[in-house]
């Protein structure tokens, strides 16, 4: 698994990265990953052709929650926070194509969910990347909607 681009182990049930390979998956099934969060938009310069059908074939749940990197809201991230609360218990790879638009969903979720202060989020929001005016305005959106420190 951690040969995923980008790859981050939150604890023993979540792990985050980018777009993971066919073989990646196969891996991950293999090693008892449960469910599969997928946040990349459907694109052919990164994403597998069917990957709901191959994580499906693997004995996986699959979700897709498509996130335009360009233009993310918070109604996405608010159809995110019902899908990873009902994987508590299971192991669970959440990803998209470079793990940005996940670190920063997974630093709002710690927060909302697992106590995170802002600092602790911040720097998972800024693990693989330094966010840009959308993803900091995005975030700030989201904590004052959330009612989250910040």
């Amino acid at each position: 698994m951690d040969q995923i681009k980008n790859y981050a182990q939150i604890d023993e049930l979540i792990a985050t990265g980018g777009q993971p390979t066919e073989e990646q998956l196969r891996e991950a099934a293999e090693a008892g990953w449960q469910v599969v969060v997928n946040l990349g938009l459907h694109d052919q310069s990164y994403s597998l052709p069917d990957e709901a059908a191959l994580v499906g074939s693997l004995g996986m749940e699959y979700h897709h929650i498509p996130v335009k990197f360009d233009a993310p809201t918070f109604e996405d991230f608010q159809r995110f926070v019902p899908v990873m609360d009902g994987t508590v218990g299971r192991r669970v790879l959440v990803h998209c194509a470079a793990n940005y638009r996940v670190s920063s969903f997974m630093s709002l979720y710690g927060q909302l969910r697992f106590g995170w202060p802002a600092a602790r989020a911040d720097s998972h929001a800024r693990l693989f990347w330094e966010l840009d005016e959308v993803w900091s305005a995005f975030i700030r959106e989201c904590r004052e909607k959330l009612g989250l420190e910040g």
